[in-house]
């Protein structure tokens, strides 16, 4: 199955390095820009296409927003797409909205224990999950795919999909960069993943 994935647009906690998690922070100017852009290179590479896609979104703010901003490049109608939950970021539990600098100075033993197997390491916090755990919700989603396909989405998420599709070494997936300018195309039935 062919799928085209595109992380949400830049917010200022993305800028300030916090990690953002779960929490619904808005896109900044740059952030609806990059989903504008990302919008218009979509549309040339769908005219190539030339077959009918869905188009889905984590439920969160930020993704939505880069959606319907995408979609309105695109002259597609914005609101016509839908979200699917297991498309949500991983939770950093009690972590989100803290940057590693200032966890090193309340957690530094945690931080090392971290750093240490970043794929696997759970945050504090009652709905804190590791990528590991995330990226069981997300090969679910991707068991499901059954049509050309626009996802929406998180870095965790796609740092998952490396992992789930292209057997990407877990420490690699944990801190590869994944870029908010870029689109990811995926072939499912060939294993096929890379930034176009």
């Amino acid at each position: 199955m062919l799928i085209y994935v595109i992380r949400h647009g830049q917010t200022d906690w993305n800028a300030e390095r916090r990690l953002q998690g779960q929490k619904d922070i808005p896109l900044n100017a740059i952030g609806r820009e990059q989903a504008r852009q990302n919008g218009i290179d979509l549309a040339e590479i769908l005219k190539v296409e030339a077959i009918p896609f869905d188009f889905v979104a984590s439920p969160l703010g930020r993704t939505r927003t880069t959606m319907e901003i995408m979609r309105g490049a695109m002259n597609l109608a914005p609101a016509d797409y839908r979200t699917d939950e297991r498309l949500v970021e991983v939770s950093f539990g009690d972590w989100e909205g803290h940057t590693i600098k200032e966890l090193k100075a309340t957690s530094r033993d945690r931080i090392t224990e971290r750093n240490l197997n970043k794929w696997d390491f759970i945050p504090p916090g009652d709905d804190a999950e590791s990528y590991e755990i995330m990226s069981w919700r997300v090969a679910s989603w991707l068991n499901s795919v059954d049509r050309p396909t626009v996802c929406v989405t998180h870095g965790g998420v796609i740092r998952s999909l490396f992992r789930t599709i292209a057997d990407v070494p877990k420490a690699e997936a944990a801190e590869g960069e994944i870029p908010q300018d870029r689109i990811l195309r995926i072939e499912t039935a060939d294993k096929l993943i890379g930034w176009i």
